[in-house]
């Protein structure tokens, strides 16, 4: 587990109930400035409610999330989110959608020229500035998701909030979106959190990897000291992989509800 002392964002003691369903039940952990932590779990016990919670979309029913020690209260300019679909909009290029992405923020106190340059900015971290000029209709899979990373990038956030952003890619995009994601952390420095279903996705890009079990609880936490690129070291990973696995399968709810995931 992270020490609060070093860590960029704290969760305390989060519980998070729907009516008189407790879908998050107690979790704590942190997550240190330029880490990834990955969540797995099964469908069902709360991974996707968490990260609301985290972004300030959701009020914890229980518990406290801290960002630099400051309570979250409701979303925030420096916490970004990305979701399985890239929510890009259709009639908007790709660099005005990045530029929205900005205005949605609420980061008013940019001039033209700072958005400017900090659109640019992120399509050239993503390899998309040469796509500056395109609409979502004429991109790939592939490339609609690394608009939506450089609409996070371009905010300069403290957190990254990611929910499944690469569920729907083919094996070769999702290795390339990967790859990325850890350039942009390394680069921005920005606390990221990852839900995913994909235990081979989490060991090749987390730092660390929190595993929720029955009733939102916090079953598993693993530290994942392995060097990169860690396809070099599928020892190590096999191991990891049937703590992982073991932990998930105790971790099983008796019953899932779609609605909390």
């Amino acid at each position: 587990m992270a020490e609060f002392v070093a860590s960029h964002v704290e969760l305390r003691d989060i519980a998070l109930s729907y009516g008189q369903r407790r879908v998050i039940d107690g979790v704590t952990c942190g997550v240190r400035r330029g880490e990834i932590v990955s969540i797995l779990g099964p469908s069902g016990v709360g991974k996707s409610s968490l990260l609301r919670v985290v972004a300030g979309l959701s009020a914890a029913t229980r518990g406290t999330v801290l960002i630099d020690g400051e309570p979250v209260s409701g979303p925030r300019p420096d916490v970004a989110i990305a979701f399985q679909d890239p929510c890009l909009l259709p009639w908007l290029s790709v660099e005005r959608n990045v530029a929205f992405g900005l205005g949605f923020a609420r980061q008013t106190k940019l001039s033209a020229v700072e958005r400017r340059a900090r659109v640019a900015a992120a399509l050239e971290e993503v390899g998309l500035a040469h796509a500056r000029d395109l609409v979502p209709s004429q991109l790939s899979g592939g490339m609609a998701q690394r608009v939506a990373l450089a609409r996070c990038v371009a905010r300069r956030p403290k957190v990254l909030v990611l929910d499944e952003p690469f569920g729907a890619l083919d094996e070769v995009t999702r290795e390339g979106m990967q790859k990325l994601l850890k350039q942009v952390v390394a680069d921005t420095q920005a606390a990221t959190l990852l839900v995913t279903h994909d235990i081979d996705e989490a060991l090749l890009v987390s730092d660390r990897i929190a595993v929720l079990g029955r009733r939102g609880t916090l079953a598993l936490e693993l530290d994942i000291d392995i060097p990169h690129p860690r396809v070099e070291h599928l020892q190590g990973l096999g191991a990891l992989r049937l703590r992982i696995l073991e932990a998930l399968r105790d971790s099983m709810p008796s019953s899932v509800s779609s609605h909390n995931d």
